[in-house]
C-alpha cells in the first residue's frame, strides 16, 4: 500500500495552514512585465520615415524621438537600429525618495496605472526605481511652447457639430482599445461644405493615406490645419487661401474611424520636430463661448 494514501482516521483533526501567495506572487498574476522590458529593435528600411514607423507599431512620433536621440533632428537613416516601447510614452530618470504617488501627480497620471505599467515592482516605501515609464506622456523638445491659436477664428463647418470622438488618449468605441486620436471627428452629412478656419496657404490636396482625400492648410500664426475624409477637393497645393473659403465636401473617404460621415479636424503647430498635433477643445471652447 502506498503510505502516502494511509488515513489516520482516529487522529485528532489539525487545521491545515493553507500558504497566501507574496504581494510579489499576486502583483506578477495581475501586472504585465515592466514596460521597459519589452523594448523591440528596429532596423531603419529604405523609404521609412519616423511617422510610417511609428504608425507601424501603433506610435505616435514623440514616442519615437523619446526614445531615440538620433531621430530627435527629424531625420532617419537607412541602416539605423532603434528603440520601440510596448505603447506611447517616456522613459525619465527620478530622483531619490520620490514615490509612485509623487510621480504620478507631477504628470498627472493615475498612480495605480503607473505602477503596474512598470511591473508593480516591490521597492521600500513605495519609493519608484531610479528609471520609470510614464504612459501617455508625450515628448516634447525643451524651451518651445505652442504658438497662440487665437488668430483662427473660424469654424470647419457651416454649423457647430457634434463631436463623435474626441482629441487625445481614449479607448475607441470600435477598435476597443486605447488610441492616440490627434484631432476631432465632427459628424455631418456627406457633401455639406468645409471651410478654412483662416488665411493661409494650401500645402497639401489630394489622397494620403488613412486620411483619405486630405487638404492641409499653413497658417501665417506658424499653425496649420487639416481637414481629412473629404468627399471632394475645391483647392490645389500653392493655393492662397482665406478664412471661410471653401476647401472641399465632408465625405468617408480613406479610412475612417466610423462609417458615419464626418470631418477629421486637426489643428497643428510648427516645432523642431515637425507639425505637432495640439488639442483643438481649446479652440472650440473660444470660439463657442
Amino acid at each position: 500500500m502506498n503510505p502516502v494514501l494511509i488515513m489516520q482516521v482516529n487522529a485528532q483533526p489539525q487545521r491545515i495552514k493553507v500558504p497566501t501567495p507574496s504581494i510579489s506572487e499576486e502583483a506578477q498574476k495581475v501586472c504585465p512585465p515592466p514596460a521597459l522590458s519589452r523594448l523591440q529593435r528596429h532596423t531603419v528600411a529604405p523609404g521609412e520615415t519616423i511617422e510610417s514607423i511609428a504608425e507601424q507599431y501603433n506610435l505616435i512620433p514623440p514616442t519615437l524621438l523619446a526614445f531615440n536621440r538620433v531621430l530627435q533632428k527629424g531625420q532617419v537613416t537607412v541602416g539605423t537600429e532603434i528603440v520601440i516601447p510596448p505603447y506611447n510614452g517616456i522613459a525619465v530618470k527620478i530622483p531619490n525618495g520620490k514615490t509612485w504617488k509623487n510621480v504620478a501627480e507631477n504628470y498627472n497620471i493615475r498612480a495605480d496605472a503607473l505602477y503596474e505599467v512598470n511591473g508593480c515592482p516591490e521597492t521600500p516605501a513605495q519609493q519608484t526605481p531610479e528609471i520609470v515609464f510614464l504612459p501617455g506622456v508625450n515628448w516634447s523638445p525643451g524651451g518651445k511652447t505652442p504658438p497662440k491659436i487665437s488668430l483662427l477664428t473660424g469654424y470647419p463647418l457651416p454649423f457647430e457639430a457634434r463631436v463623435i470622438l474626441g482629441y487625445g488618449w481614449l479607448l475607441h468605441p470600435i477598435k476597443n482599445q486605447v488610441v492616440f486620436h490627434s484631432g476631432l471627428d465632427l459628424i455631418a452629412d456627406s457633401g455639406t461644405s468645409v471651410f478654412s478656419i483662416g488665411k493661409g496657404i494650401v500645402a497639401f490636396a489630394g489622397k494620403q493615406g488613412n486620411y483619405g482625400n486630405l487638404v492641409v492648410i499653413n497658417h501665417i500664426s506658424g499653425k496649420q490645419t487639416r481637414y481629412a475624409h473629404l468627399d471632394s477637393i475645391n483647392v490645389k497645393t500653392g493655393q492662397k487661401i482665406e478664412q471661410a473659403e471653401l476647401l472641399g465636401t465632408v465625405g468617408q473617404t480613406g479610412q475612417p474611424d466610423f462609417e458615419e460621415a464626418h470631418l477629421h479636424f486637426e489643428i497643428r503647430y510648427n516645432s523642431p520636430l515637425g507639425w505637432v498635433a495640439e488639442n483643438p477643445n481649446s479652440y472650440m471652447e473660444v470660439i463657442f463661448k
